[in-house]
């Protein structure tokens, strides 16, 4: 092994150890700023290193805004979804304003929509205690769907607190510039710990957003641009020669498949019928077209003798659908009716399928029954 690759492999062995000095962590954390200042993605909600400097400050609800329409969703699909957000509810006093069936429809296509009503609680709670969300970690975990990740990101890059901000692709920067071996379920504490040595006291929110930054447009998890990286000096899975081998994952288990059927009956002006589901539990408060009674841990039925009311049902295809702990596969049933909506039935109609806050499940039902009809626009 060559002399300096030996000086970096022993490096990054002390702070796997807990043994790096300050200094050393300083260094990487002050290649990382220097390399965001120049590198950073320009992102609808992030105030820029320069306009940092010159004064400007983090609006915390853009950031909290932000930072939940991210969990578990690309930045490019969020994108559209906050210039929306900000543009209909330009403050947590408006969000907290608006009814939360306006909220639903504009998260519809978000996907995890516990997050939808976390957000409308969450901004409820901080409108009634003044419009000012808490400055520490601490106080954001109070607050609805706010959880340890959430909570140091929006200490980090709204309140400039020194907060340990740990996503994905933190982890995998962290895995890779340290080769942790340990299995990534079993590895979050300690690279939550390398984390905090390196998060320096000056600028850590910029210092958060570099590693996310880094993460997604160097460290990725496929074909890895190590020659562009600005720690790359310090990172020991380049001495392995197979960065991509970390972070190290066990085998994933296979989703088990639920079975169902969906019922998408249209009148003849093209109406379609639907019903909002139960608040609580998946899919909470969004719409759908009845469909039989799956979860994610028991079938549905799947034949039309399961409709909600007699109709002249014809099967109109198959569609699937993955969630996080499932997969779901529903048949899917047609019929056209007359008249209003059927007694008993507490449902709506509707021309504007686009405005509803329709879950992409629904909208697949919907496309496999009627094609375009989730595009069109009011009758």
């Amino acid at each position: 092994m060559a002399p300096q690759d030996q000086t970096r492999k022993a490096a990054a062995e002390k702070a796997v150890s807990g043994d790096a000095s300050e200094s050393e962590s300083l260094d990487i954390s002050a290649r990382l700023l220097a390399w965001y200042d120049a590198h950073h993605r320009d992102l609808p909600w992030r105030v820029t290193p320069g306009a940092l400097a010159r004064g400007t400050r983090p609006d915390p609800y853009r950031v909290w805004l932000s930072e939940v329409m991210l969990q578990q969703t690309t930045v490019e699909a969020v994108k559209a979804y906050f210039r929306t957000f900000v543009e209909k509810w330009p403050s947590v006093e408006a969000l907290a304003a608006a009814p939360a069936e306006d909220v639903m429809k504009a998260w519809a296509g978000l996907g995890y929509y516990s997050r939808a009503r976390n957000l409308k609680a969450c901004a409820d709670l901080v409108a009634r205690q003044g419009g000012r969300f808490p400055d520490t970690e601490a106080g954001l975990r109070e607050l609805p769907g706010i959880g340890a990740y959430t909570a140091a990101a929006i200490a980090a890059i709204a309140f400039d607190r020194p907060a340990a901000v740990v996503d994905g692709n933190v982890e995998r920067v962290i895995s890779r510039l340290y080769s942790i071996e340990t299995p990534l379920g079993e590895a979050k504490p300690e690279i939550r710990a390398l984390v905090e040595k390196l998060v320096p006291q000056k600028r850590p929110g910029d210092f958060a957003q570099a590693m996310m930054d880094l993460g997604a447009t160097i460290c990725t998890p496929r074909r890895p641009r190590c020659m562009l990286c600005p720690v790359r000096e310090d990172c020991s899975a380049i001495l392995s020669g197979d960065p991509e081998r970390f972070p190290v994952r066990l085998p994933k288990d296979d989703k088990p498949l639920r079975r169902g059927a969906a019922f998408v009956a249209e009148r003849g002006d093209g109406a379609i019928l639907l019903r909002k589901r139960p608040d609580k539990g998946l899919l909470g408060g969004m719409t759908e077209v009845p469909t039989t009674t799956w979860t994610a841990r028991i079938d549905g039925a799947t034949t039309p003798d399961a409709a909600p009311f007699p109709a002249d049902w014809r099967r109109a295809g198959r569609i699937g659908h993955v969630f996080t702990h499932f997969a779901l596969e529903l048949e899917v049933f047609h019929a056209h009716i007359k008249g209003d909506v059927p007694d008993g039935h507490f449902w709506s109609l509707t021309h504007e399928i686009s405005g509803e806050a329709l879950p992409t499940v629904m909208k697949k039902v919907i496309e496999a029954a009627i094609p375009g009809a989730t595009k069109k626009r009011p009758h």
